[in-house]
C-alpha cells in the first residue's frame, strides 16, 4: 500500500468543506479511512478532525506564519512524515529551543505546496475549518468499517475520544469497538441541547417534561472513587486544582463511587448566580471565592452504569447520592403555563434560562439529543457592520465575519466583538456586493467599510471584556436581518450595550 500523502488529506478536507450534504462528507471521508495503514490512521483522523496529535507545540500566530516563505511545486509530504516532525517540534525544550522549533517548522512548510501550507497553518493553530465534525467523522469511521454508526458513537461515549477510537478500530478492525467501557476517571462527552424559543414551545414538543433551571457556569463533569475525586471541563480537560470546593463537597456526597454531570460557578452572597466570566475567572485564576457545583444527572453509581437508564430513573439515583442543595432546581409539568412561568421566575432570579428534558431520555453523550430543550432570553441589538473578513472552505470568496459596532459618545463607532453567525448563502452573496461598494480601505484579508449598514443582532448576553475598546463582548451574537430601514445614527448606543452587564 503507497503511503498516504499529505496531499490526499487536504484534497479530502477541501472536499468535505466544499460541500453541505452529510452523506457526501461521511462518503468522502470513509473513501479516504478504509486507504490508511495502522500507523497512518491516528494521524490521518486527527488531522481531518481539524487537531493534530500533539496536545501542544509551542509555536505562535507569527512563527507559523513566517514559516516557509516558498511553497513546494510538487506534493511530496507523507503524513507520517508530518507527524514526526510536529512532534519533534513538540519535544524541542530548553536553550536555543525557540530557534530550533522555527528551524524544524520552516523545513516543514517549506516542503509543502500552497494548499498543503495553508491547510498545515490551520491544523498547527487549531483553526481549520472543514465541516468533518465529530458526529461525521463517526459516520464515516463505521463506513469505513462496515458497522452501524451507532456501535462507533456508543464506544467514542463511552471512551470520551472519538479519536483514539476510530484510531485503534482503524488500526485493529471493528472487534476493538467492543474493548470500549466506561470508568469511573474516563470522562465521557457531554450530552447537548437543542433550542427553542419558548418554554411553552419546548413542553408542546415533549409533553410531560422535567424543566430544569439553566446554570450560566462551568459545565463540570465530576469523578469520585473512594477518597480520589477528579473533575473534567465540558472538553475533558482535569481541572481538579481549580476547584477545591467541588472536591470537597463531592467527598462529602453518600456514594462510594459516581460521575456527576454539573454546572459550577460562583454564587453572590444573597444566593443568585454570577456572570460566567466572573466564573471563568475564578477558575483560571484560583484567587477570591470558590466555585460551587450544582447538578442534574448521574451516568455511574456505584460500580452501575446509568446512561441507558431514563432520566427520571437517573434523577431518583441522584435525589440519594446528593443534598438538595447541590441539586438543579426544577420542575416536572406537562402544563406549558407552568413551564412559562418557571422560566419568567428562573430569569428574574439570575438564572440564563431553562432546559426542558424528556424524563424518558436516555444519556446520549457527546449529541445534542431531541430530548433536551434549552431556552434562554433573546436579546437583540441594532449595530453597525464596521469591517468583514473574506470568508474560507465554503465562504471562500465571500465576505463572511462580521465587526459589530456600537455608537460611541464622541460620534464615532466601538467595536463590540464579531460574528459570522446566522447568514445564509443569499446573504453572504448580498453583502459581499454591498460593503464593496461602500469599502473604506484593507489590512490583509479585513475589509474595512464606511459605517452606513446596520444589522439587527441577536445575542445571549453581554461580558466584560479587555479585548475590545468599549470593554465589553456580545455572547453568541448572530445575524437576524439587515436594517434597512435604519441609518447608522439609529443604531445601539455603546451605553445601551452596557446596561446588558449582570
Amino acid at each position: 500500500m503507497k503511503p498516504m500523502l499529505l496531499a490526499e488529506i487536504v484534497a479530502v478536507s477541501e472536499a468535505v468543506s466544499a460541500t453541505r450534504s452529510r452523506s457526501r462528507k461521511t462518503e468522502l471521508l470513509a473513501e479516504t479511512l478504509r486507504r490508511l495503514t495502522p500507523e497512518e490512521a491516528p494521524i490521518a483522523v486527527s488531522y481531518l478532525s481539524g487537531r493534530p496529535i500533539q496536545s501542544r507545540l509551542g509555536v505562535g500566530y507569527a512563527t507559523v506564519f513566517a514559516a516557509g516563505a516558498d511553497p513546494a511545486a510538487e506534493p511530496g509530504l507523507e503524513v507520517v512524515d508530518v507527524d514526526r516532525i510536529l512532534e519533534q517540534i513538540a519535544d524541542t525544550a530548553g536553550p536555543g529551543s525557540k530557534k530550533r522549533k522555527e528551524d524544524l517548522l520552516d523545513s516543514l512548510i517549506g516542503r509543502a505546496t500552497i494548499s498543503e501550507q495553508e491547510f498545515l497553518r490551520g491544523l498547527i493553530l487549531r483553526n481549520l475549518r472543514q465541516g468533518a465534525l465529530e458526529g461525521v467523522m463517526a459516520d464515516a469511521v463505521a463506513s469505513a468499517l462496515g458497522v452501524a454508526g451507532e456501535k462507533v458513537r456508543r464506544a467514542a461515549m463511552l471512551e470520551g475520544d472519538l479519536r483514539a477510537v476510530a484510531s485503534r478500530a482503524l488500526a485493529e478492525g471493528p472487534g476493538a469497538l467492543g474493548d470500549a467501557a466506561m470508568a469511573v476517571f474516563t470522562p465521557v462527552q457531554p450530552m447537548l441541547a437543542r433550542t427553542a424559543e419558548t418554554a411553552a414551545a419546548a413542553i408542546g414538543d415533549l409533553g410531560e417534561a422535567i424543566v430544569e433551571q439553566k446554570l450560566d457556569g462551568l459545565r463540570v463533569q465530576v469523578h469520585r472513587e473512594g477518597d480520589r475525586v477528579t473533575v473534567y471541563s465540558r472538553n475533558l480537560r482535569d481541572i481538579t486544582g481549580a476547584v477545591p470546593g467541588v472536591v470537597r463537597d463531592a467527598l462529602g456526597f453518600d456514594a462510594d463511587s459516581f460521575i456527576l454531570d454539573g454546572e459550577a460557578l460562583l454564587m453572590s452572597a444573597d444566593g443568585r448566580p454570577l456572570s460566567f466570566q466572573e466564573s471563568m475567572s475564578r477558575s483560571e485564576s484560583g484567587d477570591g471565592p470558590e466555585l460551587r457545583a450544582f447538578y442534574f444527572d448521574i451516568l455511574h453509581h456505584d460500580g452501575i452504569d446509568l446512561i441507558d437508564e431514563p432520566l427520571a430513573e437517573r434523577r431518583a439515583t441522584l435525589e440519594t447520592v446528593l443534598p438538595e442543595n447541590a441539586r438543579i432546581g426544577a420542575v416536572t409539568t406537562a402544563d406549558p403555563d407552568e413551564a412559562e412561568e418557571f422560566f419568567g421566575r428562573t430569569v428574574a432570579d439570575g438564572f440564563e434560562g431553562v432546559v426542558v428534558k424528556d424524563p424518558t431520555q436516555l444519556y446520549e453523550a457527546g449529541r445534542r439529543g431531541s430530548g433536551w430543550v434549552k431556552v434562554k432570553p433573546t436579546h437583540t441589538l441594532d449595530l453597525v457592520i464596521l469591517a468583514a473578513e473574506w470568508g474560507s472552505g465554503r465562504r471562500q470568496g465571500w465576505l463572511s465575519n462580521l465587526h459589530l459596532g456600537a455608537r460611541g459618545p464622541d460620534g464615532g463607532y466601538v467595536m463590540l466583538g464579531k460574528t459570522f453567525k446566522g447568514l445564509t448563502d443569499a446573504m453572504l452573496e448580498w453583502q459581499t456586493t454591498a460593503f464593496l461598494d461602500i469599502e473604506d480601505h484593507r489590512e490583509g484579508h479585513i475589509v474595512y467599510l464606511e459605517p452606513e449598514i446596520v444589522y439587527e443582532i441577536a445575542f445571549d448576553g453581554v461580558q466584560r471584556s479587555s479585548r475590545y475598546p468599549g470593554g465589553v463582548a456580545l455572547r453568541f451574537a448572530r445575524v437576524k436581518r439587515y436594517r434597512e430601514d435604519k441609518d447608522p445614527e439609529d443604531a445601539d448606543a455603546i451605553e445601551t450595550v452596557r446596561s446588558f452587564l449582570r
